[in-house]
């Protein structure tokens, strides 16, 4: 089977629910789609969604690196050379993690199809099903309640909360809703970058026991205040923008460990190639994975969560990113059923054309 056709575009997709985090308000997003056709019809589809202040790169870089570079690496070439492609796809879209993402989620869509198989299998699936979190942006303490009645209602049972903009108000937010709701929700919260080591501290001396786990509370770079924290701190703290790569998280490997949990992302790693080497990495070192997102196509999310599903150190999912769109070009990937996720038995991604 060989690569025969490469289309690469954008669009851009409106949310349903804007929302704020730590340093920015977000209404819409740009993806990229990928699109591989094989000589014998099959097609393969990716996405990636870049975002400068996360993945490195603007929507126009990674454009560019697609077309300069995907026929070089895919045109004419047979699927089962995939490996290879894969490394090549690496090395010359290092700089542009998202753009990398939507070409290598395009090429496991395909070598899926061609051996008529759902991509989760092929990785070799440790999990069925997991939960995912559902997540509400910085808002006053009434809204969050507001939106949290009524994602529980609809069988969420995980609630993500951004913070990181006045620790105070993170407080009183946390504390209301654990004072609000039943015993069996989880809250997770994600700050963004937004605390120093003072105002960390006093988030989580004053939230103790509300909280599963803190999303990168500190600065990405500033991983020395990080191993400085009480152990119990870090083992209940996941590392997100401070792991961008397989070669990033070497450094949070040494002890003592300033994360306990890593937060995988595709857009910023480059797909599910390389997730998949940091999942293996952290389950050699008993580090436990949270699988996230960007706002994204379901067709990314879906890539993310068969990978996801397919890493036995897989503990977390926090997939939400395609639930708010306004419109998105495929529909599948996924089942959502009470806040848990699952696959779909189709081969490949499972996704099909709107």
């Amino acid at each position: 089977m060989k690569i025969k056709k490469i289309t690469v575009w954008k669009e851009n997709l409106d949310l349903t629910r804007p929302y704020t985090i730590a340093y920015e308000t977000i209404d819409c997003v740009e993806n990229l789609f990928v699109c591989l056709a094989a000589d014998n019809g099959l097609t393969g589809i990716g996405a990636g969604s870049p975002a400068a202040d996360v993945t490195g790169e603007t929507i126009k870089a990674g454009e560019s690196a697609l077309t300069e570079n995907l026929e070089s690496i895919f045109l004419n070439r047979d699927v089962r050379f995939c490996r290879s492609m894969l490394r090549e796809l690496r090395t010359l879209l290092c700089d542009t993690p998202a753009a990398m993402a939507a070409a290598d989620i395009a090429l496991h869509d395909l070598v899926a199809k061609g051996m008529d198989m759902p991509l989760v299998d092929i990785l070799g699936r440790a999990h069925t099903r997991l939960p995912t979190s559902i997540t509400i942006g910085i808002k006053p303490v009434q809204e969050t309640l507001e939106e949290a009645r009524e994602y529980l209602a609809n069988g969420f049972s995980i609630l993500k909360i951004k913070t990181g903009i006045s620790v105070d108000e993170d407080i009183e937010r946390v504390r209301c809703l654990h004072e609000t709701f039943p015993s069996n929700i989880r809250i997770r919260v994600d700050a963004n970058q937004g605390y120093d080591q003072d105002a960390f501290n006093r988030f989580y001396n004053n939230t103790r026991g509300m909280v599963e786990f803190i999303e990168q509370p500190i600065k990405a770079g500033d991983i020395e205040t990080m191993r400085q924290m009480p152990e119990s701190v870090r083992n209940i703290s996941a590392a997100d923008e401070t792991l961008l790569s397989p070669e990033s998280c070497l450094d949070l490997f040494h002890p003592p460990r300033p994360f306990g949990i890593f937060n995988i992302k595709l857009m910023k790693c480059g797909g599910v190639a390389p997730g998949l080497e940091i999942a293996r990495m952290a389950h050699h070192a008993g580090i436990d994975l949270m699988w996230g997102c960007m706002d994204e196509s379901i067709v990314s999310i879906s890539g993310a969560l068969h990978a996801a599903l397919g890493a036995p150190a897989t503990k977390y999912l926090d997939l939400d990113g395609s639930l708010d769109l306004a419109r998105d070009i495929v529909t599948g990937g996924f089942i959502l059923e009470n806040g848990w996720l699952r696959t779909i038995d189709k081969p490949g991604l499972g996704v099909a054309y709107t």
